[in-house]
């Protein structure tokens, strides 16, 4: 479908089209999702906490292998330390957007184990409060001011736990925020399942940021999709009083694939065959929980003549009369109607939650939603050259709800100036989560809790010395690790050798 949509948009020669294709053979028609409900009653709950978690079970990996000290490992094992199911990323250095900014700088990190709560004040130990503090030191005879980027790994929907606080000599900043596109990849399209990986280990964040390319994406011009496009609206649902819960509308037509590509938004199912499509969706009823906002979107040629019937269910078998709607008909550009599509999540998302709780968008602005659906959708959607087959169908409702979950690295913005021969204090403090094993899974080490820290990686700042601190480490046994804590001995501040790029420490509660 992409080579399609590339041909229509006159954006590939018709020398190049040929191999394309081959990459692009297999298809994956979809069909309506009401013949998975009773999978998603047994599965969506797991579904849910694996993307909740980042989870990491398409990463690859084989269970039991054995870590460096005898230990079982739960996926296999990285640098001697345990190769997790959930990978959390890892800690990473402060950089600024200046590529030399001539900066000294000593850096202290402090893991503070200490338990939390459930909400019914019982005790959770699970995760650390980090604070990752630096000193800069200026050694010119002027000042430098610059802009400090403090990147941080989890996808925005996570956002309300691990954002950041940041502090400037004391003083609270109030920091812009980036991020780069998603971290992970797919698994070969000429295998039965190319669904998403997310980074499973801090090697996968190494490649990712060393060249520096990711940070230039990150701060940089967002991908323009101006693209003319034919919008049909579906509004005004009726439906008879008497009308099944599960009650279908479908909308028919047929079209040249080689002239019209269609992409949508809020349908629930879609069959083709050849040049005939047929999208279906649930009629808005007031109970059921799904977006009012139902689109069709037409790159190429327009649609010619479509019906509309209604369904008993989304078999889309037995017609029910008395379904209606009004469709409304558009000419705009894909820009418009990807910006009016993450508005309708946002607000859809927000409504689902309670008023008191904090959501992805107290963080997240629209803007950067709509900046990250339009990356996935030129990284591995239909306007990329290198479509994922589980994006070919051209479900907007994925790339927008995706974008939200997928892993990322992400970057806070603020500046500092540094007087001529002086220093500057910048304090980071943040909730990590750790990297561990699912509970269901059978590893000997679901138990375990894994953090990783990178020293110099990415970062501009010439670093003079680092130094590791655990803090509150009652109730928590030290399990593996490669910095040199010793607790019981009372080592619990060590300094790091700069030359290693990575340090872990996996610890383990006690009743």
């Amino acid at each position: 479908m992409s080579e399609r949509l590339f041909r229509i948009l006159g954006l590939i020669a018709d020398d190049l089209i040929e191999e394309a294709g081959r990459s692009a053979s297999r298809r994956r028609p979809w069909r309506n999702l009401a013949a998975a409900a009773c999978v998603v009653l047994v599965c969506g709950a797991t579904f849910g906490f694996l993307a909740a978690s980042g989870g990491n079970l398409l990463s690859g990996g084989a269970s039991g292998n054995t870590a460096s000290d005898g230990a079982s490992a739960g996926a296999g094992e990285h640098d001697g330390g345990t190769a997790f199911m959930s990978y959390a990323g890892p800690i990473l250095p402060l950089t600024t957007a200046e590529a030399n900014p001539g900066l000294l700088s000593e850096r202290t990190i402090t893991w503070d184990l200490s338990p939390g709560t459930y909400a019914d004040g019982s005790p959770r130990q699970w995760g650390a409060a980090v604070s990752d503090c630096y000193a800069l030191t200026n050694p010119s005879e002027e000042a430098i001011t610059v802009t400090a980027l403090y990147p941080f790994t989890g996808s925005f929907s996570a956002l309300p736990s691990i954002q950041p606080e940041v502090t400037v000599n004391g003083a609270a900043a109030e920091p812009k925020l980036y991020a780069g596109p998603y971290a992970g990849g797919f698994r070969d399209a000429g295998e039965a399942d190319d669904s998403t990986w997310n980074p499973s280990s801090w090697t996968d964040y190494q490649e990712l940021l060393e060249s520096g390319a990711y940070l230039d994406q990150a701060l940089g011009e967002e991908p323009r999709l101006d693209v003319p496009v034919t919008v049909y609206s579906f509004s005004d649902f009726s439906l008879p009083e008497d009308a099944p819960d599960a009650a279908t509308q479908a909308v028919t037509f047929t079209l040249d694939p080689e002239r019209t590509t269609v992409l949508s938004y809020g349908f629930n199912g879609m069959s083709q065959e050849a040049g005939w499509r047929q999208y279906s969706y649930f009629v808005p009823n007031g109970v059921r929980s799904e977006s009012d906002l139902k689109l069709l979107v037409i790159i190429g040629d327009d649609l010619g003549a479509y019906t509309l019937q209604g369904y008993v269910d989304g078999g889309c078998e037995q017609m029910l009369a008395d379904v209606s709607c009004t469709v409304t008909r558009t000419e705009t550009t894909f820009d418009a109607v990807l910006e009016e599509i993450c508005r309708s999540y946002a607000a859809e998302y927000n409504a689902r939650r309670s008023t008191e709780e904090a959501t992805a968008f107290d963080f997240l602005s629209l803007d950067m939603l709509q900046r990250a659906a339009a990356e996935l959708l030129t990284q591995y959607g239909l306007f990329s050259e290198n479509a994922k087959d589980r994006y070919s169908d051209g479900r907007l409702d994925e790339i927008v709800s995706e974008s939200l979950v997928q892993e990322r690295v992400l970057y806070l913005a603020f500046p500092v100036t540094i007087p001529a021969g002086g220093s500057a204090a910048v304090s980071v403090a943040l909730w990590k989560e750790p990297s561990y094993d699912f509970g269901c899974s059978g590893s000997e080490n679901t138990d375990l809790q894994g953090y990783d820290l990178i020293t110099c990686l990415g970062s501009t700042l010439n670093f003079t010395s680092q130094t590791a601190v655990l803090a509150e480490t009652q109730g928590v046994e030290l399990v593996r690790q490669n910095i040199g804590f010793d607790p019981e001995d009372g080592i619990t501040q060590v300094p790091l050798d700069l030359t290693e790029e990575h340090y872990f420490i996996e610890i383990r509660p006690t009743p």
